[in-house]
């Protein structure tokens, strides 16, 4: 009877832990149905990837193509402006100025007061090479003394005065000196005077000679010696001229700067 009873336990107890089991088992199983249907819920209907678990592939975004650049033309930088020509040309104090005389000048024709003209004979530049004075620009002067030498060891006097200088059509007054001149010396022809003074000679003499010899051979000798004396005194007392050819040089110093327009 024991022996029975204990078997009757023990028989009860394996039923209790297999009934307990089964219930175990049988809440995992709902539970397992239950997340299984919670998620075939909430899983999209197109995706089938989702279903079986399976990571659908990362879709790599769209290559954008690079832009292309456009050549922009290469830019100059901008040019400077030139500065502004002068208007007017200086040449400066001291510039000296070559002229040629236009026509001849003689101590035996020419007066003070008489107007001459000359020619320039060179370019004359300003200190930067500019042009002031063209070559074949037309100066005007006056003779302010003309004199000629009284005898060969005696110097007369030619003294000019420029007063002006036309330059591109223009008249500008001229602060200047005149240098030097390319003058020749010429002693003048036997004049009326010189003849009276060898006939003067001449009859001094015979004069002289009649009353020492008191015949004619002593006045035609007397005539003679004083016609020799007479030539003599003329040689030594005829004028000497200073005469400037037609063309020769005359330097011009400026004493003050001379200022033009200048032509565009």
């Amino acid at each position: 009877m024991i022996t029975l009873q204990k078997h009757s336990s023990h028989l009860i107890a394996v039923l209790t832990a297999v009934a307990l089991a089964g219930c175990v088992k049988s809440d995992q199983a709902n539970q397992t149905a239950d997340s299984t249907a919670r998620n075939l819920t909430l899983a999209p209907t197109e995706s089938t990837a989702a279903i079986k678990d399976v990571p659908a592939p990362a879709t790599e975004p769209a290559k954008v193509a690079p832009e292309k650049k456009t050549a922009q033309p290469a830019t100059k930088p901008p040019a400077r402006p030139k500065p502004a020509a002068p208007t007017t040309l200086t040449a400066a104090s001291g510039t000296r100025v070559p002229l040629a005389v236009s026509e001849s000048i003689s101590t035996r024709q020419a007066k003070a007061g008489d107007a001459f003209t000359a020619t320039v004979a060179q370019d004359v530049k300003d200190a930067a090479g500019h042009v002031v004075i063209p070559a074949g620009s037309a100066a005007q002067g006056t003779i302010v003394a003309a004199e000629p030498a009284p005898n060969p060891n005696s110097s007369g006097q030619l003294t000019l005065d420029v007063k002006s200088v036309s330059v591109r059509g223009t008249s500008y007054a001229v602060d200047a000196t005149v240098e030097s001149m390319d003058t020749v010396m010429k002693g003048r022809g036997v004049t009326k005077a010189d003849a009276a003074k060898v006939g003067g000679g001449a009859i001094a003499g015979a004069l002289v000679g009649k009353l020492l010899g008191k015949n004619a051979k002593g006045a035609v000798i007397g005539g003679a010696v004083g016609a020799a004396a007479g030539a003599a005194a003329a040689r030594a007392s005829r004028d000497i001229d200073i005469i400037l050819p037609k063309g020769a040089a005359i330097t011009l110093k400026l004493t003050k700067p001379l200022t033009v327009k200048r032509t565009a």
